[in-house]
């Protein structure tokens, strides 16, 4: 999947092929989970997670791997031990097989994110 055009989230899974759905549903059900307090919104063609307007968290379903956004440069410097190795972008945390998600470190990053606001990148 490229850039989605789904207006929702529900939508957006949908149209996910079938090999990635339950991996991008288990990453649904971690934001949902630990990011209590932000709303659930479709941005830049991705399930995105704002809060006060601004979103910090999304993933998405690419061509060659599954991204986890992080747009919380202060939580990826302070995880940046457990980080190291994992294949990131700026502010991406890039998967190329959906059971290579390390899900209790995005748990982990979830919940450093929600536990106060940061300096978005």
């Amino acid at each position: 999947m490229v850039q989605s055009n789904a207006e929702s989230v529900d939508a957006y899974l949908a149209e996910a092929g079938e090999e990635r759905r339950a991996a991008l549903h288990r990453l649904r059900e971690l934001c949902r989970e630990e990011l209590d307090g932000f709303t659930e919104v479709m941005a830049y063609g991705m399930p995105a997670y704002e809060r006060d307007g601004k979103s910090e968290v999304a993933f998405a379903g690419q061509k060659q791997y599954i991204s986890f956004y992080l747009l919380r440069s202060d939580v990826r410097a302070a995880f940046a031990e457990r980080l190291a190795g994992h294949d990131m972008g700026k502010g991406c945390l890039r998967f190329k097989r959906p059971e290579s998600i390390d899900f209790d470190l995005v748990r982990d990053l979830l919940r450093a994110t929600a536990a106060e606001p940061g300096k978005i990148c």
